[in-house]
């Protein structure tokens, strides 16, 4: 999976650990909005790696949380989907608004072979100091350089270099920062 190789996603290994994870995140979701320690302490335990200041708003949703790693300062509002099917990368100084979504999973166009359950993954990566509005959607393959400014409702399908403001569906750079 995390090699980029198509593998079986119902997989009963898979479903154990999706399953796991479920647990960490109902059991984050349910905590009190002020037990902070306790939420860091589930992040820890669950994200691959992570730095020592760390917010992640309730509730939060990821598929394993392992192939997940944040850097320092990093934020994230209400409602931030991972799918971490592959390695989800975020620097640090990240600031993720509400609804924000991140895929690493793709699937096959053709629908007999999708029926299979085959998937692949690509993973994501995003730099430091980047800022993601609301509602915005990362899809799989991305990287997204450092000093990034990304407008609400945006689609980002395609790389985007550093120092840059982007926005739309597809993104597409609207303004250079330097």
């Amino acid at each position: 999976m995390l090699a980029g190789e198509v593998y079986e996603a119902g997989h009963h290994g898979f479903l154990e650990r999706l399953m796991a994870t479920r647990e960490r995140l109902w059991e984050f979701n349910g905590l009190r909005p002020s037990m902070v320690d306790e939420q860091r302490a589930i992040l820890r335990g669950l994200f691959g790696s992570c730095g020592q200041n760390i917010i992640v708003n309730q509730p939060f949703r990821c598929d394993f949380g392992c192939n997940i790693h944040v850097g320092e300062n990093f934020f994230a509002n209400f409602n931030l989907t991972v799918l971490d099917e592959a390695e989800v990368r975020i620097g640090d100084n990240a600031f993720i608004g509400p609804n924000v979504s991140i895929y690493t999973a793709c699937h096959p166009l053709d629908a007999p072979t999708r029926n299979t359950f085959a998937e692949w993954a690509e993973p994501v990566t995003i730099g430091d100091n980047v800022w993601i509005g609301g509602s915005v959607t990362i899809l799989p393959g991305v990287t997204i350089g450092d000093n990034v400014v990304i407008g609400a409702g945006s689609v980002v399908c395609r790389d985007l270099p550093s120092d840059c403001v982007a926005a739309g569906n597809p993104a597409r750079v609207i303004k250079n920062l330097l």
